[in-house]
């Protein structure tokens, strides 16, 4: 039953996925993401099943009384079956449109295999060059940022 309602929720349009967000999300929401580079400079990208935009940064809710770095090991684990270690803080940003703060992690896969969830269909290393069309512009722009930026470790 959960498939099928998020491929329904998929097709519904963009607005509906913004303002159904801020009826039923805490007034600021928190959230932990992932930025996973290969020895290639490739980034790691889920395909998620529920987004209108599919592809995206491994990222989830951090819940409550939870530290950050514990809660971006927890989701990545929970929608890919896969163990990452947290090397380092890379940024924390805001959203002004959907009241959101985003704590951004450099990680690494260290074990597991890719295991399909309700959330996650697929996961796949992309040129940063080369990015999927069907993700959000703010994402591929902190990709971009976090490429540029992490020889000389600035933060945003």
């Amino acid at each position: 039953m959960m498939p099928f309602l998020l491929r329904i929720w998929r097709t519904l349009p963009l607005w509906v996925h913004f303002l159904a967000a801020k009826l039923v999300r805490p007034r600021f929401r928190a959230a932990v993401a992932a930025l996973i580079f290969n020895e290639l400079g490739h980034v790691l990208l889920f395909k998620h099943t529920y987004r209108k935009f599919e592809w995206g940064i491994p990222a989830g809710g951090l819940e409550y009384r939870e530290q950050p770095a514990d809660a971006v090991r927890r989701e990545f684990f929970e929608e890919a079956g896969m163990h990452i270690q947290v090397e380092r803080l890379l940024t924390v940003v805001s959203a002004r449109e959907d009241h959101h703060l985003g704590v951004v992690y450099l990680c690494k896969v260290t074990e597991g295999e890719f295991r399909p969830s309700l959330e996650i269909s697929e996961m796949k290393y992309f040129p940063v060059d080369d990015l999927p069309t069907m993700m959000l512009t703010t994402e591929k722009e902190l990709i971009k940022w976090a490429v540029e930026n992490q020889a000389t470790d600035r933060h945003r």
